[in-house]
């Protein structure tokens, strides 16, 4: 066969490239047996770019002029919390992230001019003549966009993929990805770390809502279209208007079993290639810059250690001439690996660290390396040369500084912007269930708006907004944004009806029909992983709240907002009608848009949702995929009704729930120990004793409810002996991911008076003394995580234990894992 263009440029590109003193990705190692792939199995990519032999001999020229320590600092990506402009002046540092929950100056309502100002300066380091040997190398800027520029007060929130996946509108997915560039442009960044294309293959993963389907064929549809938005196509790909895409995570991050975030994935080789590899094609056929690792494994084996897929697949039998980023500290998970040295993963094929941390450590230990051998300076340079090229495909190398960019400062969340956002909520609704034709409702009703996600923007946007987690916004982090109260209110008073809001469903007028919003509480990553897909985070009140409305005679509508398909066959019955709307985002009008009758009686828009991935009849029910064996769902793949295809629901059988679960990482709160936690007496020199509830005493400790507050443990420690209190359930508890640096223990005591002698804290066996940062009074504390070094995070029980050999008296009132959002010191460190 004819070899094309663009293969015979990318040819010669090579051999300029080898006559310039540098190699692409070096020949592949020997591997072990376990960890051989068939080439066969795999699909080939082809990117619409080709190499450029002009720009590869340019390329090969800058590398030729600079010294190793330049090189290595453009493999660096640290993130602005760890990192000042002098520094990335220093240490030559090629690109900066800001990881959720990271603004300037600490400031989550910081404006756009604060947020160019600060890339700006951090940009004028990265040119300084004493950067980069007198040559002009600007730093890249990432971002997690994922569902719009979440970071960022005031931007358009998009539905969340899964949502975005029952659209069945690729042409959407090109349109939000564009808008979203735009609005990513505005801040001066260049970079998008989206889309997510895992195949969600098992809906316990606390990421499920970030994949757009279990079905491999949406998500290779939709992984093209983002693509092209995100990065534009033909003569606008990567121009003034459009940003670098990532396509993540690769590879098996939704095959893993159990559906744990940063697992194990046991699926065969041919399954990895067809189902979670499906999208990558489609991303890079459509000119995907850069690819993200994945934190997890495949077949026991880290995917940042695993060469055999991030170069001899990804790069070498699909093509892939962009670069591969890591993931936030996932180098750390390495065996043989810590945060500051793993030339494991360098030698792998990872292009770029996300090392938000412990960058200067890993600066120093690569220099080490490279001079030993032990990273060989082909595996350098290639990456280093794949840096440079992204960057001279982005324009960044000739680019202006980020505030003197046309498209700097331009107005994000814009009425056209929302717009799309608007249109995204109305095609992502599906309508499980809609008995009497309660809806659409005629728009001069008097609407009662219930339940805890009515008038909460915070729930509707979930995770991955303003923050991490995103679970401490509230109304004020949202502006311009309608809640889905708010926008069913807009539309029917404009047609003469009226809309009250109460949460608790209470009324004093019956109202004609009643919409009640819950589910799920926001999440992100593994804080979101479940042990089934019962309604864990979020508010179980709506099953009473439903049946109380139903009781009252009130014709009643649900909404449930959620990142995963959920056992909720009780809620269905209580309800006449109900809606799956998901995460929906910033734009509560699309609901309304579907819910609400126009001024005639009928439809303004018809539900046109169909379910992208199957929803469960049990709470024990996944995996559960469209052509498994035994293929038995409550709502199958594909489902959805409509206007114009209405059924009846008939009642669901229902599952008796034998345990409650609350928000993943919290232990004690409200008086209420969580998760299958307990409180344990731990006196010296004898058997623990556990707390049920009522005063118990061993040895020199009592605990009994609390007094002053009534959702309070009340501990005392007399000083007559050692002893200690702990939190622990009846099977240790694996911390090992929230312990790369994203995760702090949080407690919150009520304390009579100073401890008499010193106090630890254990956490993994290993001490820290917090009886300094104990006063009389309130008493609030959070301790990184990585505080606990030499604990092993993989298995801890107890969770944590408080000891001491004096007298101490103090509520327990709060404990939990918290988003660690600032560098906070280490006690006694």
């Amino acid at each position: 066969m004819a070899s094309s263009p663009a293969r015979i440029a990318s040819r010669l590109a090579l051999v300029l490239a080898l006559c310039a003193g540098s190699a692409h990705a070096e020949a592949p190692t020997p591997r072990p047996a376990a960890m051989a792939v068939h080439p066969e199995l795999w699909p080939q990519a082809r990117s619409p770019i080709g190499l450029d032999p002009a720009m590869e001999a340019k390329i090969g020229t800058i590398i030729a002029k600079m010294t190793l320590e330049e090189k290595v600092g453009q493999v660096l990506q640290p993130e602005i919390r760890w990192i000042t402009p002098d520094e990335v002046r220093d240490y030559h540092i090629g690109s900066i992230e800001n990881g959720g929950g990271s603004f300037p100056q600490g400031n989550k309502h910081a404006a756009l001019k604060d947020w160019t100002d600060m890339i700006q300066s951090y940009w004028q380091a990265s040119v300084d003549p004493r950067a980069n040997h007198a040559m002009r190398i600007p730093l890249m800027w990432a971002s997690d966009a994922v569902h719009g520029h979440n970071n960022v007060l005031g931007a358009t929130l998009f539905p969340h993929n899964i949502g975005l996946g029952a659209a069945h509108d690729p042409d959407l997915l090109r349109r939000i990805g564009a808008v979203t560039a735009a609005e990513v442009r505005s801040t001066g960044m260049d970079w998008a770390f989206a889309p997510t294309i895992a195949v969600a293959r098992n809906d316990r993963w606390g990421r499920t809502y970030e994949s757009y389907s279990e079905d491999p064929k949406i998500v290779s549809q939709y992984a093209g279209a983002i693509v092209e938005g995100l990065e534009g196509k033909g003569a606008t790909f990567l121009d003034k208007d459009h940003v670098l895409a990532t396509a993540k995570h690769f590879l098996g991050d939704g095959s893993t079993d159990n559906g744990r975030d940063q697992g194990n994935s046991m699926v065969s080789e041919q399954e990895l290639s067809k189902v979670d590899a499906a999208g990558y094609v489609s991303a890079i056929d459509a000119g995907a810059q850069t690819v993200m690792a994945s934190y997890s494994s495949w077949h026991g084996v880290k995917m940042h250690e695993n060469k055999a897929l991030l170069t001899d697949v990804l790069k070498m039998r699909m093509g892939f001439d962009g670069l591969i980023i890591g993931d936030w500290n996932a180098h750390s998970q390495i065996p043989g690996c810590t945060l500051s040295d793993c030339s494991i993963a360098f030698n792998a094929g990872v292009d770029v660290f996300n090392v938000p941390t412990d960058w200067k450590a890993l600066y120093g230990n690569m220099i080490r390396e490279v001079r030993s051998g032990e990273i060989p300076m082909t595996r350098l340079e290639d990456a280093v040369r794949r840096v440079l090229r992204v960057k001279f495909r982005a324009g960044i190398m000739d680019e202006p500084s980020p505030n003197e960019r046309p498209n700097t400062l331009k107005p994000i969340g814009t009425p056209d912007h929302r717009a799309v956002a608007r249109e995204a909520v109305r095609e992502s609704l599906v309508l499980l269930k809609n008995n009497h034709a309660l809806l659409p409702i005629r728009p001069n009703a008097h609407i009662l708006v219930a339940g805890e996600g009515a008038d909460n923007i915070a729930m509707q946007a979930g995770g991955w907004t303003l923050s991490w987690q995103g679970n401490d916004n509230g109304p004020a982090e949202f502006p311009g944004a309608t809640s889905l109260y708010t926008g069913i209110r807009q539309a029917v008073e404009a047609a003469g009806g009226s809309a009250t809001l109460s949460p608790d469903g209470t009324f004093t007028t019956k109202p004609d029909v009643a919409i009640v919003v819950f589910g799920e509480t926001p999440y992100a990553e593994y804080m979101g992983d479940q042990t089934d897909v019962a309604l864990h985070h979020g508010n179980n009140e709506s099953l009473a709240l439903l049946k109380s409305l139903k009781a009252r005679g009130v014709p009643t509508v649900a909404v449930l907002l959620s990142g995963r398909p959920l056992y909720v066959n009780p809620q269905i019955n209580q309800a006449d009608a109900f809606v799956a709307a998901f995460l929906p985002g910033s734009e509560g009008e699309g609901l309304a848009d579907v819910l609400i009758a126009g001024k005639d009686g009928k439809p303004r828009h018809d539900f046109r949702g169909k379910l992208s991935f199957s929803w469960p009849r049990r709470p024990d029910q996944t995996p559960l995929n469209v052509g498994q064996p035994n293929y038995d769902p409550q709502f199958a793949y594909g489902f959805g009704l409509s206007y114009a295809t209405p059924a009846r629901t008939p009642l669901l059988p229902e599952v008796v729930a034998t345990v409650n679960y609350g928000d993943r990482g919290v232990y004690f709160t409200k008086g209420t120990f969580w998760n299958g936690y307990g409180l344990k007496l731990e006196p010296a020199g004898a058997a623990p004793i556990s707390y049920t509830g009522k005063q118990a005493s061993a040895g020199a400790i009592t605990a009994a409810p609390g007094t002053r507050d009534r959702q309070a443990v009340h501990l005392t420690w007399n000083g007559k002996s050692a002893g200690g209190i702990s939190i622990a359930a009846a099977t240790p508890s694996d911390l090992s991911r929230e312990a790369n640096g994203s995760m702090m223990v949080s407690l919150t005591l009520d304390v009579a008076q100073a401890p008499s002698a010193p106090v630890q804290l254990v956490v993994g066996g290993i001490s820290l003394p917090i009886g300094p940062m104990l006063h009389a009074g309130a008493n609030h504390f959070e301790i990184p995580l990585p505080c606990f070094k030499g604990a092993d995070f993989n298995s801890i029980s107890p969770l944590l234990t408080l000891r001491t050999e004096g007298s101490l008296d103090m509520d327990l009132q709060d404990a939990r894992l918290v988003e660690n959002k600032a560098a906070v010191a280490c006690p006694g460190g």
